[in-house]
């Protein structure tokens, strides 16, 4: 019977996907040059900057949408305390008046699924990427994280094979096989102890790239002697 179960050796992290190249601005950046570094980059949200790249925020396009909001309209009481925040932001006229802080950011030797729980969380499209000093190192968006689903078929069909398959099932003449198409892996074959299937199942689609897992397998049937 195999021993402890394996664990996929593959953990992608956010420093293998980011974006190095960084357009942020600093706190004393007014307005209308944030407008136009956007429009010029085609980007919705910049880090800010303070001393040594460290960053103390982000100002996104929905930071600077309140000055338009509140243009032309006087609000009542009931939105003024409905929309404070954004009253406020209304009249702010630098980076360090608009942004939203503290950033929401991530460390480069975060994992992807760990990088993509806080964008979920906190429900941003990206997060920037500091070192332990706080300092700007990148940029990491939802399109970096699903960077991972374009690894080839035989890539993951390899990987299966060799750090679960392998170690689980390929043991005692049982023969187990591998297919994987658009990310799916289909495992098929005969094995001793059905009891590793969800294992198996769970630590393949812990395996970046993956789909999902079709396991097709049955339990070996003992023949009677004649």
């Amino acid at each position: 019977m195999p021993g402890t179960p394996p664990v996929p050796q593959s953990p992608h992290t956010v420093d293998d996907v980011m974006t190095r190249t960084v357009i942020a601005v600093g706190r004393d950046a007014p307005f209308k040059e944030i407008v136009k570094t956007m429009e010029q980059w085609k980007i919705s949200a910049m880090p800010v900057l303070e001393g040594e790249s460290r960053v103390i925020g982000v100002v996104s396009e929905a930071d600077l949408l309140p000055k338009e909001q509140f243009r032309d309209h006087t609000p009542s009481r009931i939105e003024q305390a409905r929309e404070l925040e954004a009253l406020v932001k209304s009249g702010g006229m630098t980076a360090g008046e608009l942004m939203t802080a503290p950033a929401i950011t991530v460390h480069p030797d975060a994992t992807i699924a760990q990088a993509a729980r806080t964008m979920a969380v906190y429900k941003v499209k990206r997060l920037p990427v500091i070192d332990s000093e706080g300092r700007l190192e990148g940029v990491v968006s939802r399109s970096d994280l699903l960077k991972v689903f374009l690894r080839e078929d035989a890539d993951i069909a390899e990987e299966v094979h060799r750090e679960i398959i392998g170690p689980l099932f390929l043991t005692h003449g049982q023969e187990v096989t591998v297919d994987v198409r658009e990310g799916v892996v289909t495992v098929r074959g005969e094995i001793r102890d059905c009891s590793l299937v969800p294992v198996a199942a769970r630590l393949i689609r812990s395996i970046e790239g993956v789909v999902d897992a079709d396991m097709q397998l049955t339990g070996t049937r003992h023949h009677s002697p004649s």
